[in-house]
C-alpha cells in the first residue's frame, strides 16, 4: 500500500458478513447476483466498484485503474448473508416469489441462496400496515427485543468466522414519523426501548442493535431510522460509519440526471408531474398512506435542494411537483415511471419533456447495495465514522450533518464519491480547471 495515503486503511482481511433486514426482492436479487457473478453466469452491471474506473492525475498521465484496484475492497468470494424477515421463506424461495430474476438462473445459485433461512424479525404493524408474517420476535419490550437482535448478530459472526459486519436496511417502507423527545439522546432512547415508546421504529431497533454490536449500518428505505441525535451520538461514540436514505433507483433516478442540465442551461420549470405503477411488496406497503408518505417526502426534497428556487426565482419559484405511486399488482418489480415535465425557455416560450422509464427497481436497486456494502466497510477499515455524505450518490434523500442542507445533482455526488476515494489514497483532486494544460 502506498505510504501517501491520508488514512491507514486496514486490510480487507477474512470474510465480510453482510446482515439485512428484509430478506425480499431487493435483497434477493442482490444476494443471488453477487453468487451469479461469482460462477461467471452474469456481470455485475451498474456497479461502480467493480465495473467504474477513476482518472488520477492530468487526462495526459492515461492513468485510470478500477475503483476495485485502486481501493482495498473485499472481494465478493468473501461476502457471506444472513437476515431477517417477517416471513419464513428461505432467500431462494423469496426470491422466486419475488419474481425478478429468471428461475433458471436461480436455480443455478439455489444452494447458497436455500442455506439463507430468515432469522426472526422485530415488526410492527403500526409502522408498516399492509403486510403481516409470522416469523417475528416476541419480547417484554424493544429493549428486549433489541438484546434479541444483539444475540442474532454475535451468534451470527461466531458461526460464520466473519471478521467485520455491516447492516443494510432493505426492508419495507415505514410509516412518516418525525423526530419526538424520546430521539433526542441516547438515554432517552433506551429508556424508551424499555417502555416500548410507540414513537420508536422497528429499524431504529435494527439500527441500535447493529451500532451497540460495533456494525456500521446503511439505510435503503426513507425511513427516519438513523436521521435522529441518539443513534447519530451512538455512532460517532462507537467510531461506526451510517448512510442513508432510501436507494435511489429509477424516477429519482432519473431528476437528478435531468434536473441538473435543466439548471446548467438555466431552462425554466413550471412543473413535474410524476406518477408510477408498480405490483411488487413494495407496491403493496406503499398503498398506505402512512408509508407513502415517508416515499413522498424523499421524492419531493430532490428538485428544490437541486434548482435552488431562492437563488432563480425567475426560473423554479413556485413550480409545481407532483409524485404519485399506484399499486398494480400485473406489474410485479418491473415498475413503469411517467415523468411529464413542463419547462421554459427563451423569453418564456413553453417546451416539454416525457419520460416513460420501464425499469426493474430491484435490477437497479441490487448494485447499489452491493457498493454500500463494499463502501461502507472501506470507511470503517479507515476509521470514518458517522454520517458518509460521500456515499449520497446512492441515495433519494442523502443524511447530512445537521444545518447542512443535502447535495442531489448526481455529477456532484459522483465527484465527491471519487475524490475521496482519492483523498484516502493521496492522489490529487480533480478539479477539472484544466489550465495547466495551456500554460
Amino acid at each position: 500500500m502506498p505510504t501517501k495515503d491520508n488514512v491507514r486503511i486496514a486490510p480487507a482481511e477474512g470474510k465480510l458478513g453482510v446482515l439485512i433486514p428484509g430478506i425480499g426482492a431487493v435483497s434477493t436479487t442482490f444476494m443471488a447476483g453477487v453468487e451469479a457473478v461469482k460462477r461467471g453466469l452474469g456481470k455485475p452491471i451498474g456497479s461502480l466498484t467493480q465495473m467504474a474506473t477513476i482518472r488520477l492525475g492530468k487526462r495526459t498521465e492515461g492513468r485510470s485503474p478500477y475503483i476495485k484496484d485502486f481501493v482495498p475492497l473485499a472481494k465478493l468470494d468473501d461476502l457471506v448473508f444472513g437476515g431477517w424477515d417477517i416471513f419464513e421463506d428461505t432467500a431462494y424461495e423469496a426470491a422466486v416469489k419475488a419474481g425478478v430474476l429468471e428461475r433458471g438462473l436461480l436455480d443455478q445459485v439455489k444452494e447458497p441462496l436455500s442455506s439463507l433461512k430468515p432469522m426472526k424479525a422485530v415488526f410492527d404493524h403500526e409502522y408498516v400496515k399492509r403486510i403481516n408474517g409470522p416469523n417475528v420476535k416476541q419480547g417484554a419490550n424493544l429493549m428486549e427485543k433489541a438484546e434479541m437482535l444483539m444475540a442474532d448478530i454475535e451468534s451470527f459472526r461466531r458461526n460464520t468466522g466473519v471478521s467485520r459486519l455491516i447492516t443494510i436496511w432493505c426492508g419495507s417502507t415505514e410509516v412518516f414519523h418525525r423526530p419526538s423527545a424520546v430521539h433526542q439522546t441516547l438515554a432517552s432512547f433506551e429508556e424508551g426501548l424499555r417502555k416500548n415508546d410507540p414513537e420508536i421504529a422497528p429499524s431504529q431497533v435494527y439500527a441500535y442493535a447493529a451500532l451497540k454490536c460495533g456494525v456500521p449500518f446503511a439505510n435503503g428505505a426513507p425511513n427516519l431510522t438513523t436521521d435522529i441525535p441518539a443513534l447519530l451520538d451512538l455512532a460517532r461514540e462507537r467510531q461506526l460509519p451510517l448512510c442513508g436514505k432510501d436507494f435511489k433507483t429509477g424516477q429519482t433516478f432519473m431528476k437528478t440526471l435531468i434536473a441538473p442540465g435543466l439548471k446548467a442551461r438555466m431552462l425554466g420549470l413550471q412543473g413535474w408531474y410524476s406518477t408510477n405503477i408498480l405490483g411488487n411488496r413494495d407496491g403493496e406497503v406503499l398503498d398506505d398512506p402512512g408509508s407513502f408518505k415517508s416515499k413522498e417526502e424523499t421524492k419531493l426534497s430532490v428538485l428544490d435542494h437541486i434548482l435552488q428556487p431562492q437563488l432563480y426565482p425567475d426560473l423554479y419559484k413556485d413550480f409545481s411537483h407532483v409524485v404519485r405511486i399506484n399499486y398494480y399488482p400485473p406489474r410485479g418489480d418491473a415498475k413503469e415511471g411517467w415523468d411529464n415535465i413542463d419547462i421554459f425557455g427563451w423569453l418564456g416560450y413553453p417546451m416539454q419533456i416525457k419520460i416513460n422509464f420501464l425499469c426493474r427497481d430491484s435490477i437497479l436497486a441490487a448494485p447499489i447495495v452491493l457498493d454500500l456494502v463494499l463502501f461502507m466497510d472501506l470507511a470503517q477499515r479507515c476509521g470514518m465514522k458517522g454520517i458518509q455524505e460521500w456515499l449520497s450518490f446512492y441515495f433519494k434523500a442523502p443524511m447530512t450533518a445537521p444545518g447542512l442542507y443535502p447535495e442531489h445533482d448526481i455529477f456532484i455526488q459522483l465527484m465527491k464519491l471519487k475524490n475521496t476515494l482519492r483523498w484516502m489514497r493521496g492522489e490529487d483532486l480533480i478539479t477539472h480547471l484544466g489550465l495547466e494544460y495551456y500554460d
